[in-house]
């Protein structure tokens, strides 16, 4: 049972050992609430092994995923895709071989998804603040986007 301060939403965990894809809870947590609606601090680092302590959620970072290739519009339900960029003992994060697996023939290491990725799902333009359920139903479609793009680049 969750407190009156989090709220969860389904969404979906890419584990870095290969595992096939599954639904998990995301928790969230009051951010602002002076903004309408409230912002809310997702906490994937709960789904990331070997990510740094203490660091919150700036051990980790999001891209958003709005369209793929070649659609004229934007996703009604975009999805954010959370990874982690802090380890515990400041090493790469191992290559995510779901990911990897799925891109197959296409990837690239110097672009390979790193550790355990969670992918969630936003409604309207504010992805902190709008989140929805995302299921199994949405894999077809993040597939696709896995497939032809690799992580963003590290600076």
């Amino acid at each position: 049972m969750s407190s009156p301060f989090t709220v969860n939403y389904d969404a979906i965990l890419f584990p870095s050992d290969g595992r096939p894809p599954s639904v998990v809870q995301l928790m969230t947590s009051p951010m602002d609430s002076h903004t309408s609606p409230p912002s809310r601090m997702p906490h994937p680092e709960v789904y990331m092994d070997y990510i740094a302590e203490g660091y919150g959620s700036r051990a980790w970072k999001y891209q958003l995923v709005e369209a793929l290739d070649g659609m004229n519009r934007k996703f009604a339900n975009p999805y954010i895709i959370f990874y982690p960029t802090i380890s515990r003992d400041n090493m790469a994060f191992p290559i995510n071989k779901t990911i990897r697996d799925i891109q197959g023939d296409a990837f690239k290491e110097e672009y390979a998804w790193r550790g355990n990725i969670v992918i969630a799902k936003y409604r309207d333009s504010m992805p902190f603040s709008c989140m929805i359920d995302a299921s199994m139903s949405d894999f077809p479609l993040l597939k696709n986007y896995l497939y032809t793009h690799g992580a963003p680049r590290q600076v």
